[in-house]
């Protein structure tokens, strides 16, 4: 049994539907999320631009004495974690691999698409591990990059949202796909305007959702949960305008964020 907090990090607010999910998944666990808000988005980033930047991050959650650390960003997942994860003693879960488990096992036509951002398509993170496990499924992967900042300024379900994804998702409908990857944690806010588009026949994969459930395992797995029952404290953190993410934020987990939120220099970490 471990009381301390689970760190969970994003390059902005997306990352609280993976939070919201942990919530549901682990009503006891103690939270601590950082979003990078000043250098949000990752997604367009180089490489390098990508590692230094997870660096910080995690650097900082470390510094808070965490027992585990969620990469709540599937740039991040996809680029920076297999080059860094064993620079850490402390375990550190991305939203890949419990994300493209859950896509195979839905799927009955063996067609899955993937949108995300660019960094995470053009890396084929979650193409790699699919054909590694099962190389009869046809992958149609879809950069998306307009997504983030779409969600970032509360577009969830507005005629802006529904034209950028008719604009992105058109090629992928018509592939005969029956489910869907989003592959980046801001993009289930726009699940109801992907949803309505792509047609009720293709399941949606939540990286959220599933890394939420993997994350649970892991606790389970280490004896790692929290003795406590009741009570689980939440702090957020974030790099740029604190009333923005306590106002914002508070749409994406369904719950007030008052006064809860710090704003850090990340570049110190």
């Amino acid at each position: 049994m471990d009381n301390r907090s689970i760190g969970v990090f994003d390059s902005g607010l997306g990352g609280l539907t993976a939070v919201k999910e942990i919530m549901k998944e682990l009503p006891d666990e103690n939270i601590v999320y950082f979003g990078d808000t000043g250098r949000v988005p990752y997604g367009t980033r180089s490489k390098e631009t990508i590692i230094k930047y997870s660096k910080n991050d995690i650097a900082f959650l470390l510094s808070l004495n965490v027992k585990l650390i969620v990469v709540a960003c599937g740039t991040v997942s996809s680029l920076a974690l297999p080059e860094i994860r064993g620079d850490y003693k402390t375990p550190i879960i991305g939203v890949v691999e419990a994300t493209a488990d859950a896509a195979m096992h839905t799927t009955k036509n063996n067609r899955i698409g993937i949108i995300g951002t660019p960094g995470t398509i053009k890396s084929s993170s979650y193409e790699r591990l699919i054909k590694q496990k099962n190389s009869s499924i046809e992958i149609f992967s879809k950069a998306c990059p307009l997504f983030v900042p779409l969600v970032e300024n509360g577009h969830f379900d507005t005629k802006v949202a529904e034209l950028v994804v008719e604009e992105y998702l058109e090629e992928v409908k018509k592939q005969n796909i029956d489910t869907l990857i989003l592959g980046c944690t801001h993009y289930p806010l726009l699940k109801n305007t992907i949803s309505r588009y792509m047609g009720s026949d293709v399941k949606l994969i939540d990286a959220g959702a599933e890394t939420a459930r993997a994350l649970k395992e892991h606790l389970d797995k280490n004896e790692l949960h929290s003795k406590q029952r009741g009570g689980a404290e939440y702090r957020y953190f974030v790099s740029d305008n604190v009333d923005g993410f306590e106002s914002l934020g508070s749409m994406f987990l369904g719950m007030k964020i008052n006064g809860q939120v710090e704003k850090i220099d990340i570049e110190k970490y």
